[in-house]
């Protein structure tokens, strides 16, 4: 392990290193509860043990692989945020699309992020889109997960007076009512214990978040589900007759339709997977390498992370194949480098732990909703905090910064925020060079990213 992951070189030992990769594992294991949420049967119609499945064993595999590969402390998993834009694009299309065909959009954008890597051509577009909108991408999907997690506690509740709505009740996240009059109200609190058990949550994980608790969110799941026992939310009777060993029943391994993406014109979605993951990836790669001291050596640091986008790139399509949606790096892994992780045995120490989850799997499936929704809320905290890179004293990046952001849970469209964010500033751009003394640079590539979102509005509509 020495000479494989240079520990000495990077001033690490193993010790440290599986503590690193512990504590990474420890923070970001809240996704083995919440995964099924957005893809399981309550969400994009995924069975449950297929959900745990793909989600443990995609993100173990993956971020294995990235360590043994790139030799850097990432570890990747189903990313928050495109699995609330995988259900609602399988919910959102009145069964016209399958789980199975959303999945193939997901193994096709993975092929494309493969191409993009490779070709170098994904550099080039994160030079290409203004930074401004980038931030604005994390802070529109966190305010859409947060809504997707008060709406799975019920501490929000969707009335609405409409004929011909997609049945309301089952939806985890808001819709949007043409033509009919709808509100968000206040989830009873009195005598509904799902929203009663979700407050609580709210405040147990943000007393752990503040008293800084590695893994507080992993830490309030656990603690909601056993307040969930006295109160007949969480069910332990399928304690006494579970399975223990993996379970190979149920998988969504190999279930991706492809054929079936192409032939329903998903490019819309495929687009939105891959422009997603490209800006996520990236602040991620380099914040973590940053964090990880891995410039010293500019050179060695742009290596390394050219591997591990490569990695990433390959996971996306991984992931497809195992039945789960895009698998991205994830900023929790700060984590383990905090505790001391430098090189990529923190990785694998993380990915041997998913792997192992496997046999945790009877206590994962018990977790009630109102469990986990609460945690999904407070990854809206957290991806939030980007807002503060915008410079809202600068119209120019403010404007298309804040539509990129209220258009994804205003409108129930991750695309329609990007969309609207890249018009706008096309136009903002385009006004001030022609008609002012201030001039803007908008990049090329910009310009032809938004002919596409516009052509595809006119010739396609906004369903």
């Amino acid at each position: 392990m020495e000479r494989f992951f240079k520990l000495r070189e990077h001033g690490t030992n193993v010790k440290t290193e599986l503590i690193a990769g512990l504590t990474t594992f420890i923070t970001m294991a809240y996704i083995l509860f919440v995964n099924n949420l957005f893809l399981g049967p309550d969400g994009a119609g995924i069975p449950a043990q297929g959900v745990f499945f793909a989600t443990a064993v995609g993100a173990g595999l993956v971020t294995i692989l990235m360590g043994l590969f790139a030799n850097i402390p990432v570890a990747l998993a189903p990313g928050m945020g495109l699995n609330a834009y995988f259900m609602t694009v399988v919910l959102g299309s009145n069964g016209m699309i399958t789980w199975q065909a959303a999945l193939g959009a997901v193994f096709l954008s993975g092929i494309i992020f493969i191409i993009l890597t490779i070709t170098r051509v994904r550099q080039l577009l994160l030079v290409a889109v203004p930074q401004s909108i980038k931030m604005a991408i994390t802070v529109g999907i966190g305010l859409f997960v947060t809504i997707v997690g008060l709406k799975l506690g019920n501490v929000i509740s969707v009335s609405a007076t409409v004929t011909g709505i997609t049945d309301v009740s089952q939806l985890a996240s808001p819709v949007t009512v043409r033509g009919s009059n709808f509100q968000l109200a206040l989830g009873d609190f009195v005598h509904n214990k799902d929203t009663l058990l979700s407050l609580i949550g709210l405040f147990v994980i943000g007393v752990l978040m503040v008293m800084r608790i590695r893994g507080a969110l992993l830490i309030g799941i656990i603690v909601l589900t056993l307040i969930g026992i006295p109160m007949g939310l969480t069910d332990v009777s399928s304690l006494s007759h579970a399975e223990w060993l993996p379970s190979f029943d149920n998988l969504a391994v190999g279930q991706l339709d492809i054929k079936g993406a192409v032939g329903l014109g998903l490019f819309e979605i495929v687009f939105i997977f891959t422009f997603v993951e490209l800006f996520d990836t990236f602040g991620t790669l380099v914040g973590t390498a940053e964090r990880a001291g891995l410039f010293k050596n500019r050179k060695e640091g742009e290596k390394k992370v050219s591997k591990a986008m490569l990695v990433d790139a390959v996971g996306v399509s991984a992931g497809a194949v195992l039945g789960t949606s895009t698998i991205t790096s994830y900023v929790e892994s700060t984590s383990g480098v905090a505790a001391g992780g430098r090189t990529g045995l923190t990785a694998v120490t993380t990915g041997v732990l998913f792997i192992l989850a496997l046999f945790i799997a009877p206590l994962a499936l018990m977790v009630p909703s109102a469990a986990t929704a609460p945690a999904l809320v407070i990854v809206g905290v957290l991806m939030m905090s980007q807002v503060r890179h915008i410079v809202w004293d600068d119209f120019m990046q403010a404007f298309p910064a804040f539509l990129t952001i209220i258009f994804m849970p205003f409108t129930n469209g991750i695309a329609n925020g990007i969309s609207a964010g890249i018009v706008a500033y096309v136009i903002l751009g385009f006004f001030c060079n022609v008609f002012t003394g201030h001039k803007v640079k908008v990049h090329w590539l910009i310009w032809i990213l938004a002919v596409i979102v516009i052509c595809r509005y006119i010739f396609l509509g906004s369903e």
